[in-house]
C-alpha cells in the first residue's frame, strides 16, 4: 500500500503552528507520507509542499472578507481543482472556516475524506451551523470540551482532542527564569502588549495599545513595556506604529517568544483571540481590549449573531467575567489605561484572577496534536 497523501490548509499563524505539529505527529505514523496544501513557514519546515502561503487567507471580520471575496473564491476554486487532481487520502482544513468548509464540501462530494480541525465557534454563533459543518467534514476535531455535545445533537462525528496550547503550558517557567531568558531586569513591573497575530489586528489595535501602555508607564515608576510578535511581518507592522508615535525605544519587542514574555510579565494587555487564551494559560492577569471593523460590528449587532455573554476565551471557558473586556466603543486609550492601572493597584484582585485562570489548563488538556493525529489516522484507514 502506498504511503498516504495528506492535504492541509491553514490560514494564519496559529493554524500554521497547528499544522506543523500535526504533520510531525502524522509523519511518526506514516513515515513516507506526502503533505501539500496551504501553510506558512512552520508547515514548510515540517515538510509540507505549500502551493500558497497562509497569509493569503489571513482575513478577519465580515466586512474584510467581503472586500477580499473575489480573490478568495478564485483561490478556493483553484485549490479544489488541484486537490481533486492530486487525490489525497484525506483533506484537513485547519481553522479558516470561511475558506475551508467550502473546500471540504466539494471534496467530500467528490469522494475525498475530509476533516475539519478547530471547530468554528458554534457555542457563540448559531449552534445550528453544526449540521452544515457536518455536511462538509467527515469528522470535526474540537479544541474545547463544550463543542462535541453540540455536534452530537445534529449527528455529526466530532471529537475533543484538547487544545495544543495546553501542551505548551504544562511546564510553567517561573517569572525570574523567564525574565533572565529575555534579559529583562529581575525586579520591577512588566506590562506585555499583545495586539494580535494578524496584520489587520495590529493596525487596528496597536496604536491604542501602545498609547495606553505609555500612560501606564507614566503612572507606574519603572514599568517596563514588552511586546511579543508572532512573526517578522507582525514585528514590522508593529515597529511602524512605534516609529509613527516616535516611541521605538520605549517598548521592547520580541519575535516568536510570546510564552516567555507572558511568564515574565506582571500583567497583559491583549486582543481577544488566541493571545488572551495564551495569557490565561500562563496565569498572567490581563485586560482584554478589542475592536473589529465598524461595519462588521453593526452586522453582528443587527442580526444578533453573537450568542455568548463573553468575547474573550478565558471568560467563555470559565463561564464568568474573570478578566475585564473592553470592546468596540469601550476600546479606548483612556478606558484601557484606567483598567490596567486598576489591575496593577489591586494585588488581591490580581492573585484571585491568577487562581481562577489556573483552572484553564486541566479544562483544555486532551492530547493535542497527538490526539488529533490519531483521529485523522482513523479517517485515513477507513476503507
Amino acid at each position: 500500500m502506498r504511503a498516504p497523501r495528506i492535504a492541509l490548509v491553514a490560514g494564519e499563524t496559529s493554524g500554521d503552528q497547528l499544522g506543523a505539529e500535526l504533520i510531525a505527529q502524522l509523519r511518526q505514523r506514516y513515515p513516507g507520507a506526502s503533505f501539500a496544501g496551504i501553510g506558512g513557514h512552520r508547515m514548510r519546515r515540517a515538510g509540507c509542499d505549500t502551493w500558497h502561503d497562509a497569509s493569503e487567507l489571513a482575513v478577519m471580520g465580515l466586512f474584510e472578507v467581503l472586500r477580499h471575496l473575489p480573490r478568495l473564491l478564485g483561490l478556493r476554486r483553484e485549490m479544489v481543482r488541484r486537490l481533486r487532481a492530486w487525490q489525497p487520502d484525506v483533506f484537513v482544513g485547519i481553522d479558516a472556516p470561511d475558506f475551508n468548509l467550502g473546500v471540504e464540501r466539494k471534496l467530500k462530494r467528490a469522494g475525498i475524506r475530509t476533516v475539519h480541525y478547530v471547530s468554528p465557534s458554534v457555542w457563540a454563533w448559531r449552534p445550528g451551523r453544526a449540521r452544515k459543518i457536518g455536511a462538509s467534514a467527515d469528522r470535526v476535531l474540537c479544541l474545547f470540551p463544550m463543542e462535541p455535545p453540540i455536534y452530537a445533537r445534529f449527528g455529526v462525528d466530532a471529537r475533543f482532542v484538547g487544545h495544543p496550547l495546553a501542551e505548551r503550558f504544562e511546564h510553567r517557567l517561573p517569572q525570574g527564569e523567564a525574565r533572565a531568558a529575555l534579559e529583562l531586569a529581575p525586579k520591577g513591573r512588566v506590562l506585555a502588549i499583545l495586539p494580535g497575530s494578524r496584520i489587520g489586528e495590529i493596525e487596528r489595535l496597536g496604536e491604542i495599545f501602545v498609547q495606553a501602555a505609555l500612560q501606564c508607564a507614566n503612572a507606574i515608576s519603572g514599568l517596563r513595556l514588552v511586546a511579543p510578535m508572532a512573526d517578522s511581518e507582525c514585528a514590522k507592522a508593529f515597529d511602524a506604529i512605534l516609529a509613527r508615535l516616535r516611541v521605538r525605544g520605549q517598548v521592547q519587542c520580541f519575535e516568536g517568544r510570546a510564552h516567555e514574555v507572558l511568564w515574565a510579565a506582571d500583567a497583559v494587555l491583549t486582543a481577544s483571540g488566541t493571545a488572551a487564551l495564551e495569557a490565561g494559560l500562563a496565569e498572567t492577569p490581563m485586560v482584554v481590549a478589542h475592536r473589529i471593523h465598524p461595519m462588521s460590528y453593526r452586522i453582528v449587532r443587527w442580526f444578533g449573531l453573537l450568542k455568548s455573554k463573553h468575547v474573550s476565551l478565558p471568560n467563555i471557558l470559565l463561564n464568568r467575567p474573570v478578566v475585564p473586556e473592553l470592546l468596540q466603543d469601550d476600546c479606548t486609550v483612556e478606558k484601557i489605561t484606567n483598567a490596567l492601572l486598576a489591575l496593577f493597584r489591586d494585588e488581591p484582585g490580581m492573585e484571585l484572577m491568577q487562581t481562577q485562570l489556573s483552572t484553564l489548563l486541566p479544562l483544555l488538556s486532551g492530547g493535542g496534536s497527538e490526539a488529533a493525529a490519531d483521529a485523522i489516522a482513523e479517517v485515513i484507514e477507513r476503507r
